[in-house]
């Protein structure tokens, strides 16, 4: 997981693109808040001009939100791009490299799916564009933590501590309904479904709205005669309730995350404090998708929560890796304890205690290493004296 070699201007640069790919999101946010999708009805070009050369003096109105995202995605693009071919030619990590390479790709796609938006006038292909905008920005930053001289430290802070698989398992699902709730989120802002219940914490007046015939018509004539807002449909106030209760149900998850690891490893320990932060940034997020409804889904509310949303993803895939590095770090521990087994003492739990502390599992391997040249090498199949010092010097204990 340790970089081998040590490239500032690469870290700084992979920095960069991830902190211009977030202000790309807040953008594309308000494009959609302002409903300027369109207010530029033609692809690649700009009213006919090149998209570079567009006068300035025209950039008004919701014309300014869609150029202004347009040109600013060409600038993700082309430092996605140098990115991309920076960590081809200098990252050792053929991993890394290869995570470069899908964010180049990724960023084409982007594009292109940006465009169709565009001169096919299909909101669907929209929900597709702002999920993979969210997921995109999740991995550059990945890429920017590996790259980076903390993903050693970062790497570390998981891999000394030891977790329960209830709280493996329940990160992992907790941050894969973060992603279903942002593509909720997504079909609700492109399928103008967005205040298809206008209150908030009830739905209508009721915990449950109906959603037969006559409830629509009744709602639809309110809606159009006196506040003003366009009618909906059965199928836009069940995504809007769905949207609400997969809200609650990440709540009350990343809660059970963040107790879970405060309870196991301490309420001072990296682990619980990333899993609380990572519950702050959910319990922000739904408190500005309620602002949302009762500020009439205000756009710069509105482009808030989805920035706040793309942070409670990024957090949430952040821990998931940093557990899984944890969990196949004890899992190859548990692999190489085999060889160990004909030492004195007792392996319990896959931790090896020495006088000088924990081994991780290139420690184990180190150790294995040494004992089987030895036993290998003696040519009267009886261990050597460099075997019998290991045997003494080395204690497996419970941990």
């Amino acid at each position: 997981m340790t970089r081998s070699t040590c490239h500032p201007w690469l870290d700084g640069f992979a920095w960069l693109t991830a902190a211009a790919t977030f202000l790309l999101l807040g953008l594309g946010g308000l494009v959609t808040s302002h409903e300027a999708g369109l207010a530029v009805p033609d692809w690649p070009t700009t009213y006919g001009y090149n998209m570079f050369l567009f006068p300035m003096h025209l950039w008004q109105s919701n014309i300014f939100y869609e150029h202004t995202h347009r040109l600013l995605a060409s600038f993700v693009g082309l430092l996605t791009s140098i990115l991309a071919v920076w960590l081809w030619l200098r990252e050792p990590r053929s991993w890394l490299r290869w995570l470069g390479a899908g964010a180049f790709f990724a960023i084409l796609l982007q594009g292109l799916l940006g465009g169709l938006r565009v001169t096919l006038l299909k909101d669907e292909i929209g929900i597709f564009h702002a999920t993979l905008a969210q997921s995109f920005f999740v991995l550059v930053t990945l890429i920017a933590l590996f790259s980076s001289l903390k993903a050693g430290k970062f790497a570390d802070s998981f891999r000394r501590n030891r977790i329960s698989g209830s709280l493996y398992w329940l990160t992992i699902c907790s941050a894969s309904l973060v992603l279903i709730q942002l593509i909720l989120g997504a079909a609700m802002r492109h399928q103008h479904a967005g205040l298809a219940v206008p209150d908030f914490p009830l739905a209508y007046g009721k915990a449950w709205p109906p959603m037969d015939a006559a409830f629509l018509g009744k709602v639809n004539s309110h809606r159009l005669g006196t506040v003003q807002l366009n009618p909906v449909t059965a199928s836009q106030i069940g995504l809007q309730m769905t949207h609400r209760l997969v809200a609650l149900s990440i709540v009350l998850l990343v809660g059970c995350v963040a107790w879970k690891a405060r309870g196991e490893q301490g309420p001072g320990s990296f682990l619980a404090k990333f899993a609380g932060a990572w519950w702050g940034v959910i319990c922000l997020q739904a408190a500005l998708g309620a602002a949302t409804i009762w500020s009439n889904k205000a756009a710069d509310v509105a482009t808030a929560h989805v920035l706040c949303g793309a942070l409670s993803l990024l957090a949430g895939t952040i821990f998931s890796v940093g557990l899984i590095i944890q969990r196949q770090s004890w899992l190859s521990l548990a692999q190489t304890s085999g060889a160990a087994d004909h030492l004195d003492g007792t392996l319990l739990g896959g931790v090896v205690q020495t006088p000088g502390g924990p081994l991780d599992a290139p420690g184990v391997g180190a150790i294995r290493l040494m004992t089987g040249t030895c036993s290998c090498t003696n040519p009267k199949g009886t261990t050597s004296r460099l075997g019998r010092s290991t045997r003494e010097s080395i204690r497996l204990v419970p941990s």
